[in-house]
């Protein structure tokens, strides 16, 4: 692939290509996604448990059934995303939840919210890790933080869909999923001619263009263009690697804080004393705060290229609207206090999905990794709905210590991930460390050197098939990859 389209702006035009043609698409499917998970919550407000005559356990149970397809779908999904394509995959996923979504609209009983719930979190569990793991074939590391943004405003459409309370012989509650299926089905038909498989494959750049960011992408990981071969061996490596097991419990703490906001929040403000409609569009206004804070903490961490102190500081400001809703008791200040919680919450979530994709080579450790997320996610997700009981509004307290405690442990297990990386880092740049990591791979291991001979001199440099072994078989081991702190 030629490589002389490398000037920085030429670069950047490219790049902004992918922004164009890539990011509307993706920010949309991420939208749906929260839109045809947390629907359930306006829903509710709009009359959904009155009407099915559910009980305060069976509306809980509705909820956790979603997460437990999610947990078991997420890593095998990001493993096959190679072998059957994101042209395929993610339109295929989308048009089948859009008419689930969709058929929740016609449920008369528990059993069918049950049914529809479970098939439902089939088919949506797969598509977030797999955009993580797909945009991660565009862009450097640096960049992924603003390319994981996702948006959150489905307070406002449940609002307006809630007038429509009646018409069609249908609820409101109803229409919320008609209206948000048919939405997600369109666009998931759409989506078989729109996605861009590859690199390779995007019609939109020229020659030139595509190699100068295949060259930008080598440069960042040298081993994203020497293929990868998958192996039970990367499975495990990303398992037992103790950054990913340190990230993953971030959104495990993190997601039942925000999956359970997220679905809880219209009815939390309802139980301040507000109509169901206001309710709709009062629990949007913390939602467009944490978009902008969000996009603030995306933007500072790729232009500093560190996703720890980010990670840290918005823990500390979730814990501060926490602290502040347990503290108070006027209703107004509660409501205010939501919105430090929710955009501290937010937008911890790209962020550390970025860096657990940034520090995990080659691509089936870091499927393994982002998919693994995922799974705590979802089992974050389960507690989740749990975690608001009507018995407990307006100040869930328990809930609340416990959503502090746990905003409190993303920051520090951020700090001492980040401690951990660096000392790695350094560990790397020692050369009796990087000789011993690269002694199998070194020719003069042909003429009888020991990997354990710590006193020998490499005379001359990996040949490119043994480097190119070397990539594949360490990834983020390697001497030359440098962990994002």
């Amino acid at each position: 692939m030629p490589t002389t389209y490398t000037t920085e702006l030429d670069i950047g035009r490219a790049v902004r290509k992918l922004d164009r043609n890539l990011l509307p698409l993706m920010t949309i499917f991420f939208f749906l996604s929260f839109l045809d998970r947390t629907n359930i919550g306006n829903a509710r407000v709009a009359g959904l448990q009155h009407d099915l005559h559910l009980t305060e356990k069976q509306y809980q149970i509705s909820l956790t059934t979603l997460f437990i397809p999610y947990l078991l779908s997420e890593v095998p999904s990001t493993l096959l995303l190679k072998v059957i394509g994101p042209k395929r995959l993610f339109p295929s996923l989308l048009s089948i939840w859009g008419l689930i979504t969709c058929l929740q609209g016609f449920v008369t009983g528990f059993k069918g919210l049950l049914a529809a719930r479970f098939f439902l979190g089939i088919v949506e569990g797969p598509v977030a890790p797999g955009i993580f793991l797909y945009l991660s074939g565009f862009y450097t590391r640096s960049e992924l933080g603003l390319r994981y943004l996702t948006g959150a405003f489905s307070g406002f459409l449940s609002a307006a869909i809630s007038f429509m309370d009646g018409l069609g012989g249908k609820r409101g509650w109803s229409w919320i999923f008609i209206i948000e299926g048919l939405l997600t089905f369109v666009v998931g038909v759409s989506s078989f001619f729109l996605i861009t498989p590859t690199l390779a494959g995007a019609k939109f750049l020229t020659a030139e263009e595509k190699g100068a960011i295949a060259s930008r992408l080598q440069t960042d990981r040298p081993i994203i263009l020497n293929g990868s071969r998958f192996t039970y061996k990367e499975i495990k490596r990303a398992i037992l690697s103790p950054h990913v097991v340190m990230s993953i419990f971030i959104p495990f703490f993190n997601a039942s804080n925000l999956f359970g906001l997220s679905i809880s929040i219209p009815s939390i403000v309802n139980s301040l004393g507000f109509s169901p409609v206001k309710s709709q569009l009062l629990a949007a206004g913390p939602f467009i705060c944490a978009f902008f804070v969000t996009l603030l903490s995306c933007y500072i961490s790729d232009k500093f290229n560190c996703r720890s102190i980010p990670i840290a500081f918005n823990g500390i400001l979730a814990a501060i609207g926490f602290t502040i809703y347990i503290c108070s008791d006027r209703e107004y200040i509660l409501y205010a206090s939501l919105y430090p919680t929710i955009s501290g919450t937010a937008s911890i979530n790209p962020l550390s999905v970025t860096w657990t994709s940034n520090n995990s080579e080659p691509h089936y450790r870091r499927a393994t990794a982002i998919g693994l997320m995922g799974a705590f996610a979802s089992s974050g997700g389960v507690l989740s709905t749990w975690t608001y009981p009507r018995s407990a509004a307006p100040k869930y307290q328990t809930t609340n210590t416990m959503n502090l405690t746990f905003a409190l442990s993303v920051t520090v297990i951020a700090i001492i991930n980040a401690l951990f990386l660096s000392r790695r880092n350094r560990e790397k740049q020692d050369p009796v460390k990087r000789q011993q990591i690269l002694a199998p791979y070194h020719k003069s291991n042909a003429v009888g050197l020991k990997a354990d001979n710590l006193e020998c001199e490499f005379e001359e440099e990996l040949s490119v098939e043994a480097n190119k072994r070397a990539w594949l078989e360490l990834g983020d081991r390697h001497p030359d990859f440098k962990y994002t702190l």
